[in-house]
């Protein structure tokens, strides 16, 4: 799956941000025959970081108020969706579906995410950053 989004480290990325952390999910994970057709426990976390308009926006309205601004429940959204979709063979390839599925949400400019597999031998993952590719 080829992402439209940058692979590097976003300049500039504003340091407020929306995060899921360590969160616990059972997933249809893994390369090899005995990965295949059972769950495994990995470890998912993601910060994902507000597009400048939104800070801006966020900054200027009440506290309390949601409308504007995306919600931890999003990422958590998206993370079900991938892993409920079906086996997947890569945990490279499950943080792309997520990074792919959150940065549809505009109000996001970047995320970084981060997957650690928890069974079948040492903790060990993945951590990946996608930016949104500037318009031109």
């Amino acid at each position: 799956m080829t992402s439209p989004y940058s692979t590097t480290k976003a300049d500039g990325v504003g340091r407020d941000c929306i995060f899921l952390s360590g969160w616990e999910v059972d997933c249809n994970i893994g390369i090899y025959a005995e990965e295949k057709g059972v769950t495994q426990k990995v470890r998912i976390s993601v910060d994902a970081y507000l597009a400048d308009d939104v800070r801006t926006t966020v900054d200027k309205m009440n506290a309390d108020h949601t409308g504007e601004a995306p919600s931890y429940t999003d990422i958590i959204d998206a993370v079900n969706a991938v892993t409920g979709a079906g086996h997947i063979e890569l945990l490279e390839t499950l943080a792309e579906r997520v990074a792919v599925r959150c940065l549809k949400d505009q109000r996001l400019s970047a995320l970084r995410i981060r997957i650690e597999k928890l069974e079948r031998g040492p903790v060990r993952g993945v951590e990946i950053y996608r930016t949104r590719a500037r318009a031109s």
